[in-house]
């Protein structure tokens, strides 16, 4: 699983005008799963069901 970042650098995922992170090939906005144990929060699309790792 990669990062957004990497995804962002990738054209994986893009920001739309509002700065949320989209799939670039489904163009959905992509939905987080935070679990408070974990140092990462699990960003996913609803579409195609890709995740990437968000680091806070």
């Amino acid at each position: 699983m990669k990062s957004t970042r990497k995804g962002l650098r990738d054209g994986e995922l893009v920001k739309d005008t509002y700065e949320r992170l989209t799939c670039a090939e489904c163009e959905k906005v992509l939905k987080k799963q935070d679990d408070p144990d974990e140092v990462f929060a699990v960003r996913s699309c609803p579409e195609c069901g890709r995740e990437w790792k968000d680091l806070r």
